[in-house]
Order: C-alpha cells, then structure tokens, then sequence
C-alpha cells in the first residue's frame, strides 16, 4: 500500500505544472557551432563560467553537448585548439524538454542539462540548484505537512545527488540513496544519528546553529575532496534544520552555487501610483525585467551568476534604469532570499543622522534616543540583503566606518560596547562616476574596491530602444489592471514616437508617462494626437520682478562661489588645504562644489 502510494504521488508530480523545466531554467543559454573551434568553446565557458556547452548545427538545432571536462581531456592529450568541434564526440548526451518534470531532469547523473523546444531549439539549461530550487518552492507551497512529507521523500529518491536532511539538533531526518551508496551507510542506519556519526569531516549541525548557508564548500569524505552545499531551513523566522547536498563533480565546480527558496510575501493590494508601487514592491524577480535586447539578456545572465554568490555588487547606471529592481532580483535568487530586503537610500538620510541609521543605537546614548535603543539597518537585515542606494552620496566620514564594517564584518551601535556580527549581502547602487568622485577625493578608493567585487552596469533606455514596444505593453497592461479600466493599445505611429524619444529618466520618465496617458485617454487606443498632447513641454511659468531680499541672496551667493574659486586657485586646487582656509569641513566644501557646478 505504501509503495502504490508513493507510486501515485511520483506521478503527480511529474505531471504538475508548478515543477515544469520551463519555470526554473536559465534562458538563452551561450551555444556553440559545430563549426566552431576547441579552443573558442574553451573562451566561451571561461568568459560565461559554465561547464558545459550545447553544440549546434546550421539549422540552430540541438545536435550534443562539450563539456568542460571532455574539453581539458581533449586539450590535455595534445589536441590542437583550432581543431573544430566535429571530431568531438556528441552522441549519448542527455537534454530535457521545456514540459519534462524537474524530477525527471534529476534523474540524470549531470548537473547541468540543455533544455530544447518542440523543434529541438535551445532555449535553456537547467542545473541541479534550480531543480532544488523547485524542490524547496514545491514543499513550501504544500497545506499538508503529510503530502510535504511524501514529496521530500520522492524528490531525495530520484535525486542524483547526495543528500542529507537534519533536524535543528543535527539529528538526521532524511538520508537519500545516492549519499548511502556514496558513503557506504545505509539509509535506517543513519536517520536517527548525529549527522556527525554518519557523514565524515560534515559541517551540518554547525549550519543549523550560524543559520549561515554555505555554496561550493570543500570536504573531504572516503579520502576524496567534494563539493557540498549547506542550506539552513527557515520556518516562522527560525532555523528548525538544514539541508546538505553533495555534488559529484568535484573541485572544478565550486563557482556553481545553489538558489534558494524565495520567501512568498502576501500582496500589497492598496491602489497608489504605479511607479510608487513599483519602488515598494518587495516581491520583484528577473521574470519582471521586461526586455529582449542582447544588452538586458546579458544584465540578465550577469545578475543571476552575482546572485548565487556572496561577492558584494555594485550596481551602476543613470536614473531609472532600474537599479533598485535588480538589487531585487538578486536578493530573490540569493541563499539569503528567505531573509529582508532592507533599502537605504544613502541621499536622503541628513548626515547626522546616518550612524544611528546605520548602526543603530543603545537607550540613553543621547538625547532623544528611544528607550529600549534602536536597531540599525545592518541588524534589520540579518539573514537578508542590505540595498545601499545612492551610495555616491554618503559623507566621507560615513564611508570610513562603512569600509570598516565591510573588513571586520562586524558592527557595533551608538553608545554600545559590543559588537554584533554583520550577516548580511550588501549590494550597493549609484548613478554617480565614482571612478571621478575618487580623484576629486569625495569618494574613498578602498571603499570603491571594496564594494565594486562585482559590478553590474545597467544601460540607458535609449541604448536598448528595440525593448521600448515590449516595455510599453507589459506596462500598459499592469497600469491599466491597477486602475481596473479597460485594456488599451497604441497605434504603430504612437509607438514610433515613443521608440524615438531619448527618454533622459529612462524606465522610470515611460512608466510615468505612460500612466499619464492611460488615465487621461479616454479612448482604449491611443493615437500619435494623445502623445504629442501628453509629451508636450509643460507651459513656462510668468516670471516676475526678483525682490530685494532676492537679489540680496543672488549676490551672496555669487560672492560666496567667487570667494571659493579663488581660494582653490590660490591652493592649486588642493581641496582639503582650501576647506581649512575657508575654515569649513571638506565634506561641507564638496557639497558646495557640487551646489554651486565648481569644476576644478
């Protein structure tokens, strides 16, 4: 009876829409021609970090698949790299198809496979992390702890890699057969037992207490380096286990990491602006990245290779290019994404204030403070991601203590004499050149390495203008279902005009341009007569006379701009030896270099 029902639930499964390939692949995975020479798939795999590539014909068509493995083999026994892909052999490969089951797409002893459609295109790869990610996604979603129960059971028998499930004390709760034939214990022997009775060298109790997930991790078992996976489980904001995953591939692997659960928050269903909405709205992920140009593929690909790591991002581009949505994404496809996504905006927060927010407080450390203290922003984000946006606009004092919060990875609040652990991925953000804010000494150069681990530079809409139709519909359509009024579209002239615009705001300047029409339009088609209408420059207010007090303040401030360019001719344009003339503070000088347009 017991068979026949585990039986019934691998069939559901399989056929459940939820765990489809299509929803938890990569897109548009790099390819290669068979055509194509050893030695440029080996540039390939180096400049995309993949271990394997799909080959293809003439027609675009899936024809095998090199590895990276096969590849060094063909390398190491003396094969030219300008010898073409046809001599390496490509039959016997394994692919999955957009509509297979990730349950199936596991029972293959790869960790990575090519995803083909009905006419045999490659459309993706799907690793053994995405198919984990379904498994954890799939059980978080289950009403029954009982059928979660059964499903975790089917998921570790027909994974290929090994794995271990322990309870919040370490004790193993589930123990697959991979890992049992792998390391010789058998399965009713180790469920029961600590896990480091079982598993040589582990480190899995020791994750349920740090609650630190741990990708790529090196430990030796049955004399052999592997690599391992260690993932805490989290339930109503507490560890209650963790989870380890064994991978058979070896060293070569360790930039390959695991995606974790994204956390399901409930929908903020209170109408507002839509571009308002779309700042508050915690639940973003690269699916809600609305674009197909080579440029927003490729910020695509680079995103979900940084999210799998630890390295701190730093996130570049003018404003409104979606920064704060890609910061998002990455937080979403993060080990940390069960965690907060905690966002500062570094220009907004007055400089006296910025410590306290930072770092928090304790009660009495100066007047004002909150009883019982205040908890920092690094503290709300533990377990999570701390967004610093604007990060060009944090005061050179701030940046000091920053940088050595990053170093020491430990933070200490106002008034406190202890110390408190910084567990949390930082990603920055600026639409500033900090490159040049550097030689104008406004910006700290170790802090800039120090944040800029990985850097993900987001182009202008202007440059990807071939996504601005598709950005227009997917906006449209959600703008219109905000506001619960009819659907509406553009006539081709319309679009013409939108698509030819500079669009200096970028996403955030159409969104906001295209709420404006579809509230004020009545018509469900909007014509090149309503953008025009809409687009037109706003009317330029009557002046009138300056007054006295006005003028005053003019020469003021035209005094005050004179007086501190001819201080920093007289200093050569040293900024710190001009700020002590002027007897203010550099930080002071810098604001009113930039206030005042003062290029030196």
């Amino acid at each position: 009876m017991f068979i026949e029902d585990r039986s019934k639930t691998r069939e559901k499964l399989e056929r459940e829409e939820f765990l489809k390939v299509r929803y938890w692949m990569s897109p548009d995975p790099p390819c290669i021609s068979l055509g194509d020479t050893l030695g440029q798939a080996s540039e390939k795999m180096n400049r995309y970090q993949v271990s394997s590539l799909p080959v293809i014909d003439d027609h675009k068509k899936l024809v095998g698949i090199v590895s990276m493995k096969k590849l060094f083999s063909y390398l190491l026994k003396g094969q030219d790299k300008d010898v073409t892909i046809h001599p390496v052999p490509t039959k016997n490969f394994a692919y999955v198809r957009l509509d297979d089951s990730i349950l199936y797409a596991a029972s293959f002893p790869y960790e990575e496979l090519p995803v083909v459609d009905e006419n045999d295109y490659v459309v993706g790869m799907i690793h053994t992390r995405d198919m984990m990610d379904g498994y954890k996604k799939w059980i978080h979603r289950m009403e029954q702890q009982e059928n979660a129960s059964e499903v975790l059971k089917v998921i570790l028998e027909r994974a290929y890699e090994g794995i271990a499930v322990v309870d919040q004390y370490g004790v193993v709760q589930e123990f697959n057969e991979a890992y049992s034939q792998f390391i010789g214990v058998k399965r009713e022997d180790a469920i029961g037992r600590h896990v480091t009775e079982v598993i040589e060298n582990t480190n899995l109790h020791q994750t349920v207490k740090t609650a630190t997930p741990e990708r790529g991790v090196v430990q030796r078992i049955n004399g052999q380096d592997m690599i391992v996976h260690r993932i805490p489980l989290w339930q109503d904001g507490r560890v209650i286990g963790a989870i380890g995953m064994l991978i058979f591939e070896g060293v070569t692997e360790v930039y390959k990491i695991y995606q974790s659960l994204q956390k399901n928050q409930q929908e903020d269903n209170h109408v507002r602006p839509f571009v308002e909405q779309l700042k508050n709205d915690r639940h973003v992920t690269l699916d809600d990245i609305v674009g197909e140009s080579r440029e927003i593929k490729e910020i695509k690909r680079l995103t979900r290779r940084a999210a799998r790591t630890m390295a701190t991002t730093l996130i570049t581009g003018e404003s409104g290019t979606g920064k704060e949505m890609i910061a998002k994404s990455m937080h979403a496809l993060s080990p940390f994404a069960e965690g907060p996504f905690i966002s500062v905006n570094c220009g907004a927060i007055p400089e006296s204030l910025f410590e306290s927010e930072l770092f928090g407080y304790e009660e009495g450390a100066f007047t004002g403070a909150k009883k019982g203290g205040k908890l920092g922003k690094f503290e709300l984000a533990q377990y999570g991601t701390l967004f610093l946006d604007e990060i060009g606009e944090l005061p050179l004092v701030m940046q000091t203590k920053l940088l050595r919060v990053l170093q020491e990875k430990e933070g200490e609040r106002i008034g406190g004499n202890k110390k408190y652990p910084i567990r949390a991925r930082i990603i920055a953000a600026t639409n500033r050149n900090l490159k040049k804010c550097i030689q104008e000494g406004s910006f700290r150069e170790d802090l800039y390495y120090r944040l800029n681990i990985i850097e993900i530079p987001l182009p202008s809409l202007k440059e990807r203008k071939t996504d601005i139709p598709l950005l227009l519909n997917d906006y449209t359509k959600k703008i219109c279902k905000q506001y619960q009024i009819e659907e509406k579209t553009y006539t081709p002239e319309a679009i013409g005009v939108l698509v030819q615009r500079d669009w200096p705001g970028n996403i955030r300047e159409l969104v906001n341009v295209i709420e404006r029409l579809v509230t004020l339009v009545e018509q469900t088609v909007i014509d090149i007569t309503h953008v025009h209408t809409y687009l037109a420059e706003q009317p330029k207010a009557i002046t009138k006379e300056p007054s006295l007090i006005e003028e005053a303040k003019d020469m003021g401030r035209k005094r005050e701009r004179d007086l501190i360019i001819d201080t920093l001719r007289q200093v050569g344009g040293n900024k710190k030896k001009a700020a002590e003339r002027l007897g203010i503070h550099r930080t002071t000088l810098y604001q009113k270099l930039k206030k005042f347009q003062i290029q030196m």
